[in-house]
């Protein structure tokens, strides 16, 4: 990555908000994540937007299996990151575990989307649960 800072050249998108309760809505946050890249100025060279779709999707993935069966995502632009925020209605943090190799049992995203992002963030929410953010540089 270099060191350049890309600055976002026109009004940002309106932070696009996603709302899910099943596996369906894991393809919609990641169909919103894609439109979501889609109207940012400058666009984002194709490997970070896969990476955001990759990140959504394993966020709010861990949220319906590990975070109480819903979740609310959020994206926003800043000048120089992403924010992926993914609301959940279970008071556990995520934590890294050790990857089931046999293919039946995960443990790749948490430490996957960590890997990806600039950095990650849970925070306690006062109406119960939690949320997870990662910044993914742009």
């Amino acid at each position: 990555m270099n060191s350049t800072t890309i600055s976002i050249t026109s009004t940002p998108p309106v932070p696009t908000v996603v709302r899910g309760d099943n596996a369906a809505s894991i393809g919609q946050a990641r169909q919103a994540a894609r439109a979501f890249t889609a109207r940012l100025t400058p666009a984002p060279d194709p490997d970070m937007a896969h990476t955001l779709v990759l990140v959504v999707s394993e966020l709010v993935t861990n949220a319906l299996r590990h975070g109480g069966g819903t979740f609310s995502l959020r994206l926003n632009a800043h000048p120089d990151a992403i924010e992926v925020a993914v609301d959940d209605t279970s008071p556990r943090l995520p934590r890294m575990r050790t990857p089931d190799l046999t293919g039946s049992g995960g443990g790749f995203g948490w430490a996957m989307v960590n890997h990806l992002a600039r950095t990650t963030a849970i925070a306690r929410r006062t109406v119960g649960g939690k949320t997870v953010t990662a910044f993914l540089p742009y």
